[in-house]
């Protein structure tokens, strides 16, 4: 049990942090309600250890447990999911143009759903990507993390953590252009 306070310092630098803790659950385990209960028990995780935290970035440290206690679910509930990486030689490429006004949809009816339906599109390719390439996509690009912070969080070098990045990104340019069951066609 926390003194009174410690308490009020888990409050005030551990709690602002939950929304990151629950993306980030949830973006690895793909699940809302999987989510929730991990994000919950690294929540008690932080708690509980919060006298092992000496000061600095309390955002990573918590996102660190997040991470550790959503592999110790995966592999207890999903291990074959840790196990699949993805396979660059069964994806083909295939480089598309984006129009111009592509992105710049506007406020009508009709460019809020297609920017919906982009959104949709997005979810769904990132879900399709191995839980290590989500997790430095989701942390750098929607939690905003430096890669000193995604270094901290995933205990790698700053160096993984770039060509991590690198190759996520690359996979995710080929799911998002290569969508499952499309053909590519190939010159003879």
């Amino acid at each position: 049990m926390l003194a009174p306070e410690d308490r009020a310092r888990f409050e005030e630098i551990v709690l602002p942090h939950l929304d990151a803790a629950f993306n980030l659950a949830r973006w690895l385990l793909r699940s809302r309600s999987d989510a929730d209960d991990v994000a919950q028990e690294a929540l008690m995780r932080a708690y509980r250890f919060f006298g092992g935290f000496h000061g600095g970035d309390p955002r990573a440290w918590l996102l660190q447990i997040v991470r550790n206690t959503c592999y110790t679910w995966l592999g207890k509930n999903r291990p074959a999911e840790l196990m699949t990486e993805f396979d660059e030689t069964n994806h083909a490429v295939e480089v598309r143009e984006r129009p111009a006004s592509a992105g710049s949809y506007g406020g009508s009816p009709e460019a809020q759903a297609m920017a919906s339906e982009d959104r949709e599109r997005l979810t769904r390719a990132l879900e399709e990507l191995p839980p290590r390439f989500r997790e430095v996509l989701v942390l750098r690009e929607l939690e905003g993390c430096s890669y000193k912070e995604i270094a901290t969080i995933t205990a790698a070098p700053i160096g993984t953590v770039m060509s991590a990045l690198s190759r996520a990104r690359r996979q995710l340019q080929y799911v998002l252009t290569n969508p499952k069951g499309k053909e590519v066609a190939r010159d003879l």
